[in-house]
């Protein structure tokens, strides 16, 4: 020990020589001192301090020392564990340590050491800082990282192959030997798997399964010290085999049967048949095929991706009438099985599929699809095309109705007979369409005369060939002008034409003009166009502003057609560049089309129709209401024959011509006039049940001629006088309501017309004419 010490102290020595040399110097030169202070250093061992010691406390760590020779001298330390864990003997400078320390929870401690004089506590030395390790023991057991752990491998993997990796640490010090060297183990699953020094684990076997066993479950062990018998920890591991595609699928059943509609379209399902794949569905990639059996080519067998089933579809159409039932033997593979981990022994896997046709009412069936005809247009001699045909394919053989259901374009231009004839109700036009087309539909003619709901439909096409039967014509141009100074040989337009009918295959228009006795020349381009140029020139605006220049065009149809057409060519003022100065504008033509004209006069002639019946309803209308007036008397008599109504003269006889009963039986019926005030409203009847018509008159009579001698405001007349007739000159003119037929009054009394004879002569005053007499 005093070894140790001696080469600490060797080791220290200069550091602290070159600080107390500093120091010195500073006295010098601060102090002007001719002394020289001694050299002072400390002095102490390394500190090193096992963990985990079983003696009992305080422990003894070590002793630090100073050289300086001072009664009065007391060490102290500093640091965050100084005074707490370690104390320091003031005297002799010993270290211990009054806790037992764990390393792995710190593995040194920081601490100051000072030197101090007990009298002032001024430092005898400057603080030095030194450090404490604690020594490791193999304490700790190692520890896995996770308690389970998953790792995952092929099947049928070669021996060796590497499924995962397993962690454990040790927290003892790595750089003592032993201490933290963790081995691993496999305890339990170690006939399957392996684990190395490493943490590595690899399988022993290389016929692993998935199909018998999918997942295992092995504990590992870890611990350090090897050879030793020291604790140890364990973990889990579950490894998963993962899936390789090494089997075949099997049918589930030796044998199919399937019934299906004949009518089933191509493509459709018939039935579906079921294999069984061990494997997973990344790996079923089953394939189906024929192996034997006739009509092999009519069906197809397509796998679902989802299911791995197989879809039977067929591939034409069936027919019962030919074959009613069908069978073969179809195969299932897998063409990616991974031959290396085949399975021998395996049996191919083969069923017998039967399908079995069943017979349905099919609609007709045309024999030849599509139809088309071909014919000349404006050929009045053609009125049969052809015909189409269709059979009923079932047993029965039914007679067959054809029916036109659509046309394009739309119209009565092509029809099809019950028994199929295409015909032409007029010749056809080849520039209002160039094509026909008609959809046919055959339906079935039933037992009972009535047509089968199912039917089929075929496209008959009809093609309109071409005849010269247009003649060419001007595409008219823009406003043609011509200089008064042109020169001759100017081009003053160049002009086109048009033919509706399709363009002769042996050349073009040919352009010619209908006079030569004109100042215009023509001269052909050859290529379906004319120049028009100035023969002679200068033109005279005086004589003709406007001239109209008619020119023939012809095409080499057969037969050669040909139009007359009038060119406007205006002569205009130019200037000395040839640029038009002045022309006179032209009347704009406005053309009607027949078809307006005919529209326009039929609206004319609709209008004059109408109010020439309104006319004469009015005019019929005024002849019967004068027809009716004519039975009538002389009003003044009328009035004359109601003043004196009160007279004894004929008795029963004017009474009764007024029947009152009747008129208020009507008002009971519900044939009531327009609501207007009641002039006897106020009436307060007397009771009764009175019956007679002529009573209740008599009654009213009576009270309003006490009404009015009773009330003084009136003149004493007769009631019936003064309202009846108020004279000639009256202002007010007559108040009686036996004038309402000539009054203003909106309500129309000619329904009296209809009550029969004792309401005649009411009926002719209330529909008579305003201010007409009557006459005798």
């Amino acid at each position: 020990m005093n070894h140790l010490i001696l080469l600490f102290s060797l080791f220290l020595a200069p550091a602290f020589a070159d600080k107390e040399s500093q120091k010195t110097n500073q006295n010098f030169s601060s102090n002007n001192a001719s002394h020289k202070r001694l050299k002072r250093d400390w002095i102490w061992n390394q500190m090193h301090i096992k963990e985990e010691i079983d003696t009992p406390l305080p422990h003894h760590v070590g002793k630090i020392t100073s050289s300086v020779r001072n009664n009065n001298a007391k060490y102290i330390i500093e640091g965050e564990y100084a005074n707490t864990i370690f104390k320091v003997e003031e005297t002799s400078g010993d270290v211990y340590a009054f806790e037992r320390l764990d390393r792995e929870k710190k593995a040194e401690y920081e601490l100051t050491a000072l030197i101090i004089d007990r009298r002032n506590n001024q430092s005898l030395e400057p603080p030095s800082k030194f450090i404490i390790k604690v020594y490791d023991i193999n304490d700790n057991v190692p520890v896995f990282v996770q308690k389970v752990f998953n790792g995952s491998v092929p099947e049928m993997s070669p021996v060796g192959t590497s499924v995962t990796k397993v962690t454990a640490v040790d927290a003892d010090d790595p750089t003592v030997t032993g201490h933290a060297t963790v081995t691993y183990q496999v305890i339990k699953g170690d006939e399957y798997f392996t684990v190395d020094d490493s943490g590595v684990i690899s399988t022993t076997r290389a016929d692993l399964d998935r199909e018998n066993q999918s997942t295992y479950e092995i504990i590992v062990k870890a611990k350090d010290a090897p050879g030793s018998s020291g604790d140890s920890s364990t973990a889990t591991v579950i490894i998963t085999l993962t899936d390789i595609n090494d089997n075949f699928p099997v049918f589930k059943h030796p044998s199919f049967h399937f019934k299906v509609p004949e009518n089933i379209s191509v493509g459709g399902e018939v039935g579906r048949v079921k294999v069984e794949d061990v494997d997973e569905p990344q790996h079923r990639n089953t394939k189906y095929s024929f192996v034997r059996g006739d009509y092999r080519d009519t069906f197809e067998i397509v796998a679902n991706p989802f299911t791995n089933e197989g879809i039977i579809r067929p591939k034409k159409p069936l027919d019962f009438e030919k074959v009613a039932e069908y069978r073969f033997g179809i195969e299932a593979t897998d063409p990616t099985v991974d031959l290396r981990y085949f399975k021998s022994g395996g049996s191919r896997s083969i069923s017998t599929v039967t399908i079995e046709v069943t017979d349905v009412d099919e609609p007709p069936v045309f024999t030849k699809l599509p139809y088309e005809f071909k014919v000349r247009e404006n050929d009045p001699e053609i009125r049969t095309l052809g015909s189409v045909w269709a059979h009923d394919p079932d047993a029965a053989k039914r007679k067959i109705r054809f029916i036109r259901r659509r046309a394009s374009p739309n119209g009565d231009y092509i029809r099809v007979s019950d028994t199929g004839i295409i015909q032409l109700p007029k010749p056809l036009d080849r520039e209002f369409s160039s094509s026909y087309n008609i959809t046919v539909a055959a339906q079935e003619i039933l037992e009972d005369g009535h047509l089968s709901d199912r039917e089929s439909h075929a496209q008959v096409h009809v093609i309109v060939t071409d005849e010269n039967d247009n003649a060419p014509e001007l595409v008219y141009p823009e406003e043609p002008r011509v200089c008064e100074n042109a020169a001759p040989g100017k081009v003053i337009i160049r002009i086109s034409a048009t033919d509706k009918d399709e363009i002769s295959p042996r050349g073009f228009f040919k352009y010619s003009l209908a006079t030569e006795d004109s100042n215009f020349s023509l001269v052909e381009n050859y290529d379906n166009t004319a120049n028009i140029t100035v023969k002679y020139g200068q033109f005279n605006r005086e004589l003709a502003k406007i001239h109209y220049l008619p020119v023939i065009i012809s095409d080499n149809g057969d037969p050669e057609l040909s139009s007359t057409n009038t060119l406007v060519i205006s002569v205009c003022k130019c200037n000395e560049k040839g640029n038009f100065t002045f022309c006179e504008e032209r009347a704009k033509q406005v053309g009607v089309s027949i078809q307006a004209l005919v529209a326009i006069f039929i609206c004319i002639f609709t209008i004059i129709v109408f109010f020439a019946v309104i006319t004469l309803l009015i005019l019929l209308r005024k002849r019967h209401k004068k027809d009716l007036s004519g039975l009538g008397r002389n009003v003044a008599e009328i009035h004359e024959q109601l003043v004196t109504y009160d007279e004894e003269g004929g008795g029963e006889m004017d009474t009764t011509s007024y029947d009152v009963s009747v008129l208020n039986s009507v008002r009971k019926n519900g044939i009531k006039p327009e609501a207007v005030p009641s002039p006897y409203a106020q009436v307060q009847k007397p009771p009764g049940n009175i019956t007679s018509g002529a009573g209740e008159m008599e009654m009213m009579i009576e009270v309003k001629k006490d009404e009015a001698d009773n009330d003084r405001d009136l003149l004493p007349y007769d009631t019936l006088h003064i309202y009846g007739y108020e004279g000639a000159e009256s202002i007010a003119e007559s108040l009686s309501s036996l004038e309402s037929g000539s009054s203003d009054s909106d309500i129309d009394y000619d329904f009296l017309n209809d009550w029969g004879p004792r309401f005649k002569m009411l009926a002719e005053l209330y529909g008579s004419e305003p201010n007409e007499d009557f006459v005798y």
